[in-house]
């Protein structure tokens, strides 16, 4: 199993497993960009394990109560201003959690893939999943 003979953005060569006798992997493969066009614009839109929804969906009401206390006049602007900074950072958090979760989720796959590919038999034909 060959490695890929890329370069990454740092100046390194990349460390995955060429595919397909073509000498590179499948991150840089140009013949397989369009599937990773489409892979990458369903990153996100749906749910997952440990998606913070549950949160995420506190925060937004949280957000309503306080514009319409806001509009209501029950909180003063400057207020529901500065109490609003603070649900904004609130919720960057949850985004950063969440991102890193999904980061280190992806590494670890990433990591159980390559391990199964240099366990392969030396026979089997190269790019075949079929081990998986």
């Amino acid at each position: 199993m060959g490695k890929c003979t890329a370069i990454t953005r740092g100046g390194g060569r990349c460390r995955g497993v060429a595919i397909d006798g073509s000498g590179l992997c499948y991150s840089h493969d140009p013949d397989h960009e369009q599937d990773r066009r489409r892979a990458a614009s369903k990153g996100g839109k749906r749910g997952g394990r440990g998606r913070p929804t549950t949160e995420l969906a506190r925060l937004k009401d949280r957000f309503e109560e306080l514009a319409d206390k806001v509009l209501a006049g029950e909180v003063e602007r400057a207020d529901g201003a500065v109490a609003a900074q603070c649900l904004n950072g609130a919720r960057s958090c949850v985004r950063d959690l969440l991102a890193a979760r999904e980061q280190e989720e992806l590494v670890g796959r990433l990591e159980a893939l390559e391990a199964g590919l240099e366990q392969r038999p030396e026979g089997q034909k190269r790019g075949s999943y079929a081990a998986f």
